[in-house]
């Protein structure tokens, strides 16, 4: 997060961590690594845990203290910010406890931060120091915990008040299991925050109807006041020009209530020629509704794989294969034009097409708000996702105290 933000940043660890083994994003060449001293006199420092409230230290400890504290303050002279990871927490990093105290008395306008991603611990009746630097707190520093029921319990370990104590959640990057084409149309096009998104994989024919799915997602949009985003992964047809097509798209989406940075499609982000089909099963994954108002299909294999991926299904019950197998997927239908044994059908909607597809949009999103699978998908790409998590939690943390 620290790096997408163009936020320098440094790592400080042992002297004797090994690079080695170094991988993912700690292999960035931004990462600045900085190693702490952890010898003296040519002895390492052997890290001992402390976890009860009183009793003894070993002899060296205070020692050890005074060297460790030397380099913290070295290493932190040019920092805004330092975030720690369980080191008022855990009683083996007890002598990093105490070090980081005492540097701070030598660093008055650093900020810190300090991470518990255990449960917290209960606070003893009775705590001696240095034992007691578990249950204190550090002036100038604010508690994280990753949710709000535990910030009860970490106030009372740090014996805080519970205003000195955030929130942070950790998150799921989904978007770093994915292939390479999906990342790149993440990178490119905005829809993890979505609340709606669509995704519509096809020739681009008019008889796939992408206009009406551009159509009906402005519906959805106009009566939602939600963030839609629609995905078109197509590739050339034959039938008609693309680029004439593809105006035609956007005029009907916005026509109805989307805007142009609401739809992409994957020919105008480097696919030019089609996008894999297993990048589309990955999308499929993202996705929440999927939509096939076609005027023709034999089948419909798209529909098994966006509801293998659990999308709310919409499809055009006047072509029967659609309405065949909707039925056994209990899918939601409408009506568009269609192509039926042997003769066409074309609908009239009453008092208009406009009005059919937000009285229908109503439909589509309440039904979409009670179903609890639906929902949790959605929120764990909305709100879990390392941009959220940065947007509304860290990145405020950073700036706001």
């Amino acid at each position: 997060m620290l790096l997408d933000a163009n936020i320098e940043t440094k790592i400080l660890v042992s002297e004797h961590c090994p690079d080695h083994e170094k991988h993912g994003v700690f292999l960035d060449d931004r990462i600045e690594w900085v190693k702490v001293v952890n010898k003296i006199d040519d002895e390492i420092i052997h890290w001992r845990d402390y976890s009860q409230p009183t009793g003894k230290v070993h002899d060296t400890f205070f020692d050890e203290v005074d060297f460790i504290s030397e380099s913290f303050v070295q290493h932190l002279t040019d920092v805004d910010a330092c975030i720690m990871h369980d080191i008022h927490y855990q009683g083996w990093h007890l002598v990093h406890n105490v070090a980081i105290r005492k540097a701070q008395e030598q660093l008055p306008n650093l900020k810190f931060i300090a991470f518990t991603h255990s449960a917290p611990a209960s606070r003893p009746t009775k705590t001696e120091w240095p034992f007691s630097a578990r249950y204190s707190p550090m002036p100038n520093t604010i508690y994280v915990y990753p949710t709000q029921s535990g910030i009860p319990a970490l106030a009372k370990q740090y014996n805080v008040p519970e205003g000195r104590c955030r929130v942070v959640s950790n998150s799921l990057n989904l978007s770093e299991f994915f292939s390479n084409e999906v990342q790149t149309v993440i990178n490119k096009f905005d829809f993890l925050s979505a609340d709606i998104f669509v995704v519509y994989p096809g020739r681009l024919t008019t008889g796939k109807k992408f206009e009406k799915v551009a159509a009906l997602c402005g519906a959805i949009k106009k009566v939602s006041e939600g963030k839609v985003k629609v995905l078109f992964c197509d590739f050339p047809s034959k039938d008609i020009e693309s680029e004439k097509y593809k105006t035609l798209i956007l005029f009907e989406g916005c026509k109805h209530g989307l805007d142009y940075q609401d739809i992409v499609f994957t020919s105008d982000i480097g696919f030019q020629h089609g996008f894999p089909r297993s990048g589309v099963l990955e999308l499929f994954s993202l996705s929440n509704l999927f939509i096939c108002p076609s005027f023709s299909e034999s089948f419909g294999l798209t529909v098994l794989e966006a509801a293998s991926k659990g999308n709310f299904l919409i499809l055009n019950q006047a072509v029967p294969a659609l309405e065949e197998l909707g039925k056994k997927l209990n899918a939601y239908f409408m009506r568009w034009d269609a192509r039926n044994f042997g003769f066409d059908t074309r609908e009239s909607y009453k008092p208009s097409e406009e009005a059919y597809y937000e009285e229908n949009a109503r439909n589509i999103l309440s039904l979409m708000r009670e179903n609890p699978i639906l929902y949790a998908k959605t929120m764990t790409r909305q709100r879990f996702s390392p941009e959220w998590v940065w947007n509304n939690q860290l990145e405020p943390l950073l700036k706001g105290y």
